[in-house]
């Protein structure tokens, strides 16, 4: 109903065919024949072509006052693509697990924010089930995991490599048969358990030792599983808990010995007597990733935010 209303805003305008033909760039009886086609759809006249200057019928006026709104609309939502490609607003919803939304995104978040303080951002802390799910419904933008997701359905981008460690209560008896494989975690947020001269320990060696695991279905696990299988043990597994970084504070108290990631260890600031041991397996390594949703529209933002993230995890030492 409205297509060509350029046209007739521009004879309202400037109250002449022949001003407005020339402003818009086409011959008079151009101009002319596609306004007669509008009035001819609508159904009436848009202008009283008896007057001089012409002027706007009764239909016309309000035919005007519409147009007016829609190019009001048309104008705002104009400037809202051009601040969203110059992210100058929008938001960003990223989920992750409690690990990463503790240690790894606020760092992350806080550079995104720095640079482009007019998006807001949402982060959403929850199990890898529930992130998936949101992923999938369109909730969040992106989901930080180590926890691998169906490629069919989800893009990936990487975001570092980590490698599983155990770690033992000095308290422990069993470290003093495992002497000479024993890390502190300056060692560990040095990087020294990733280097091939560092010898893996002998896990029977502490067979007796009582363990905290996570539940059943989180990856951390099923790899623990593996591992402890590949050694032919069974472990003595004394309590069970959702989230990696509370097993560690857990271990840290001394009930038991732990396997968790290198990256929980470099990062969280527990002051703690443990003991860190370079694990031997192929279960031991797994890589970090954003995900998202295939054939979801990229925004900028989003690209952004993959940039900063990749560029802060290549400063880190």
């Amino acid at each position: 109903m409205f297509k060509g209303k350029e046209y007739i805003y521009e004879v309202y305008k400037e109250k002449s065919f022949s001003k407005a033909a020339q402003n818009l760039y086409i011959s008079q009886p151009a101009l002319s024949a596609a306004i007669k086609k509008i009035e001819k759809r609508l159904g009436c006249c848009i202008f009283d072509r008896s007057s001089n200057p012409v002027q706007l019928t009764e239909a016309g006026a309000e035919y005007v006052k519409s147009s007016e709104k829609i190019m009001d609309i048309e104008n705002r939502f104009e400037n809202y693509i051009s601040n969203w490609n110059q992210l100058k607003t929008g938001r960003l919803s990223i989920g992750a697990s409690n690990v990463f939304a503790s240690f790894i995104l606020p760092a992350i978040i806080t550079r995104f924010t720095a640079q482009y303080p007019a998006i807001k951002v949402n982060l959403v802390e929850a199990s890898s089930a529930h992130l998936e799910e949101q992923l999938f419904s369109g909730e969040l933008d992106f989901v930080m995991d180590n926890y691998p997701l169906n490629e069919a359905i989800y893009e990936k981008h990487l975001f570092c490599s980590e490698r599983l460690v155990l770690t033992v209560p000095q308290k422990f008896s069993s470290n003093s048969l495992a002497r000479e494989y024993q890390l502190s975690i300056d060692d560990i947020r040095r990087g020294i358990h990733a280097h091939p001269a560092t010898e893996p320990v002998p896990l029977p060696l502490f067979a007796q030792e009582p363990f905290i695991f996570l539940r059943t279905g989180n990856d951390t696990r099923m790899r623990a599983d593996k591992i402890f299988q590949e050694n032919g043990m069974t472990p003595r597994i004394i309590l069970e808990l959702d989230q990696l970084a509370t097993a560690y504070n857990v271990a840290c108290y001394g009930m038991g010995s732990t396997i968790i990631s290198d990256t929980l260890a470099q990062k969280a600031s527990y002051a703690s007597d443990m003991l860190y041991y370079k694990i031997n397996s192929a279960h031991a390594f797994r890589d970090v990733f954003f995900y998202n949703k295939q054939n979801k529209y990229i925004t900028k933002a989003m690209e952004e935010f993959i940039k900063i993230a990749q560029k802060a995890e290549e400063k880190t030492p």
